[in-house]
């Protein structure tokens, strides 16, 4: 930020503190917002390790019981029971706020099942156990998605807000107080140095006086 230029007079003096006070005041807002966005981050954080761990162990069991159907009935058999399923239900996005940030809500419109497409006779029983638990866990991963999706917004929030905090308390502010502290030293300067030439014109019409 380029140093703060002003004409050493009353009025800029007093532009300055009125300056030097809304960016204090702004810079407590910011602060403010910025302690509680880490608030708010932090308790994200820790239920979204939680959801993720879960999240994690059903899908490794799901993906592990379609290994084991490949490894049973070929490849090419379990994607053509895969092919024959039902279409995923519809994922529709919304957003709401959250200290200002608009942070992501997925909502899951179910659709009508019909029966399993599928030959039970020609697929593996490990094939029916991955899709159920997959399946159970699919809304589960939607929700971890809208989390750290949120946590994503507001990360970059935070930086986005302790960089404006920090240009305040670290460079405007110092800046206008120094603007502010050499205005009033030229000032208090011109005010000696009138003072000095008043009782200097105040001595000569004295002795002006006295000659007369």
């Amino acid at each position: 930020m380029a140093e703060i230029r002003v004409s050493p007079n009353r009025m800029e003096l007093l532009k300055l503190r009125r300056r030097a006070e809304t960016a204090r005041r702004g810079h407590k807002l910011l602060k403010d917002k910025l302690d509680e966005l880490l608030k708010e981050f932090m308790a994200r954080i820790s239920a979204n390790r939680r959801l993720r761990a879960d999240v994690e162990a059903e899908l490794i069991f799901g993906y592990g019981q379609l290994a084991l159907a490949r490894a049973e009935a070929g490849s090419p058999v379990v994607a053509q029971a895969l092919l024959a399923g039902d279409p995923a239900d519809l994922v529709t996005t919304t957003e709401r706020n959250v200290m200002s940030v608009r942070v992501p809500e997925f909502s899951v419109e179910k659709l009508e099942r019909n029966a399993i497409g599928y030959s039970l006779a020609t697929t593996p029983a490990a094939l029916d156990g991955g899709l159920e638990r997959l399946g159970a866990v699919a809304h589960r991963l939607i929700e971890l998605a809208e989390r750290e999706k949120a946590i994503e917004l507001l990360a970059a929030e935070i930086e986005s807000t302790r960089r404006r905090v920090n240009a305040l308390e670290y460079v405007l502010i110092p800046q206008l107080r120094g603007a502010i502290r050499q205005i009033r030293m030229k000032l208090d300067e011109s005010e000696r140095g009138e003072r000095t030439r008043l009782m200097k014109v105040k001595q000569m019409l004295e002795e002006q006086d006295d000659r007369a």
